[in-house]
């Protein structure tokens, strides 16, 4: 049976890694070694990341949605509570642009919510 050698693919996977690896500290970007703990790291947090920061956005909107609530003399539970009573489907993305931008059709929704 011949010899198997993995040249070829070795180069590869080292040339992903340390390509992934640019920009990282000292050997960082320069040893294989050292390349794969960072980027296995970085990887980790990149996917933990995309989590967070869709947590994040919710939190966001529902502060600015509260905010445009109390001006509107209601609170946030109250308003959202109304909102699904009244059958009215609008999402949180949504109803904080309009809390920010169109004050006059976010009053209007929390009228229909606190009826």
């Amino acid at each position: 049976m011949p010899r198997v050698k993995s040249g070829k693919t070795n180069k590869a996977r080292h040339k992903k890694v340390l390509k992934r690896a640019k920009g990282f500290y000292s050997a960082g970007s320069r040893s294989f070694i050292h390349a794969t703990e960072k980027v296995d790291r970085a990887m980790a947090y990149m996917f933990k990341g995309r989590k967070m920061n869709k947590r994040a956005f919710r939190t966001l909107w529902n502060q600015r949605i509260n905010a445009g609530a109390r001006l509107n003399g209601t609170t946030y539970s109250r308003l959202i509570g109304g909102l699904i009573k009244a059958g009215v489907e609008v999402n949180r993305k949504n109803l904080a642009e309009m809390a920010i931008n169109d004050p006059a059709g976010f009053t209007t929704l929390c009228k229909h919510a606190i009826k």
